[in-house]
């Protein structure tokens, strides 16, 4: 049995497809929790309440990440339309540190947001 493994990038393409519809999905949960906000004090409650729940934060923590991720790929599909990046080892590589970026920025930005809240 031949087994086939994909190439970094070909997964990277595909995640930052991924990523966009989560991202779409999760500002409606936004949307959800601010328009709960103006609405009354009853309904920011029961937002607030789903939020703050291990649900709640579980995809608010998959939101960060595709945010995060989302923006490193399109910065190196911004740094690859200048022509650059193309050979195996900087395309590999690039791919790697945006994989790092977003494990360092999403962390980073949920430790700073549970130290401060």
């Amino acid at each position: 049995i031949q087994v086939h493994r994909w190439p970094i990038s070909m997964a990277l393409s595909i995640l930052h497809r991924a990523s966009g519809v989560a991202l779409g999905v999760g500002t409606l949960l936004l949307t959800w929790w601010l328009v709960a906000a103006a609405k009354s004090e009853a309904s920011f409650a029961v937002a607030q309440w789903f939020m703050a729940s291990i649900l709640g934060r579980l995809l608010l923590f998959g939101w960060t990440v595709a945010l995060f991720y989302h923006l490193c790929a399109g910065l190196r599909h911004l740094w690859r339309d200048t022509g650059l990046g193309f050979e195996k080892a900087e395309y590999d590589r690039s791919a790697w540190i945006v994989v790092g970026a977003t494990v360092v920025l999403s962390v980073g930005t949920w430790i700073i947001a549970l130290a401060v809240g």
